[in-house]
């Protein structure tokens, strides 16, 4: 009684395909820990008594903003390589 083998590896494009694939699965977790990393910025005064200072939610502003510009461009890589993959696989398939 041989079971019969299969093989281990799969083909390259299809490994990347997958990769690439949880890549955009976890591009949503990554972006949202990455907006939530100011909140562990400390303020060194916090309260009634801190002075209006608006240098801190400048940078803040700015970091969410450079943050959600990389995730947009990120996604839009990730959805152009999916999306040529799936139209090389339509045109293998066709032949």
């Amino acid at each position: 009684m041989t079971a019969k083998k299969t093989p281990v590896f799969v083909q390259r494009r299809t490994y990347r395909r997958r990769r690439v694939a949880d890549g955009a699965r976890l591009l949503p977790v990554f972006g949202g820990i990455l907006f939530l990393i100011p909140l562990l910025w400390g303020g060194e005064a916090a309260g009634p008594e801190a002075a209006p200072d608006g240098g801190r939610t400048a940078w803040v502003m700015t970091y969410l903003f450079l943050v959600w510009f990389g995730l947009a461009v990120l996604s839009g890589v990730l959805a152009r390589f999916l999306v040529a993959e799936d139209e090389g696989n339509e045109e293998e398939g066709e032949s």
